[in-house]
């Protein structure tokens, strides 16, 4: 089976309404998020980014790296930003899936499994693991690889994922 690794909306300045909450968790899960990244760098998966656009409809993913770049969490966001060879998809919605053309690119990339990371677990990550259940994909939320807005919120979406959505819950990103 082929895994994709998809990071949602890792690619952050923190500079809106649950920024700051997003931010410190980003900090305590960011160990789990970078071996994420190296494992799936080290069995050559690929890796998909799909991030929020902020409101701007120009789809420019090099713009939203830079921009993370100097805001805060910077030496946070530099050590799981894409590389050149990585897929960038700029979403409008909560879901990856949503108005983006992420699934033509996981099936051109043969992928059938999906380890999902990024933030916010119980909002973005969510959606994205639903939708993609219900493409047919396979997927495994990387729940230390995960920030969050809201702890509580966080269990529950995870229980629901599990129970309900019949997606996978790793709660170490060691796989």
């Amino acid at each position: 089976m082929k895994d994709a690794l998809l990071l949602v909306d890792v690619i952050n300045h923190f500079e809106h309404e649950d920024g700051d909450r997003l931010l410190e968790s980003f900090r305590v899960r960011h160990e789990g998020l970078v071996r994420a990244l190296e494992n799936a760098r080290a069995e050559g998966a690929p890796v998909v980014y799909a991030n929020d656009n902020f409101g701007v409809w120009d789809g420019d993913g090099p713009r939203l790296v830079r921009q993370a770049l100097e805001g805060r969490g910077a030496e946070l966001v530099e050590a799981v930003a894409p590389r050149d060879d990585d897929a960038f998809v700029v979403k409008p919605r909560y879901s990856a899936f949503d108005h983006t053309p992420l699934e033509l690119i996981l099936r051109d990339l043969e992928a059938e499994r999906l380890l999902l990371a990024g933030a916010s677990t119980e909002g973005c990550v969510a959606q994205t693991a639903i939708d993609a259940r219900e493409l047919g994909f396979k997927v495994t939320v990387l729940s230390e690889a995960c920030a969050t807005v809201d702890e509580r919120i966080e269990r529950v979406a995870l229980e629901y994922l599990e129970a309900v959505a019949g997606v996978r819950i790793e709660r170490s990103a060691a796989r």
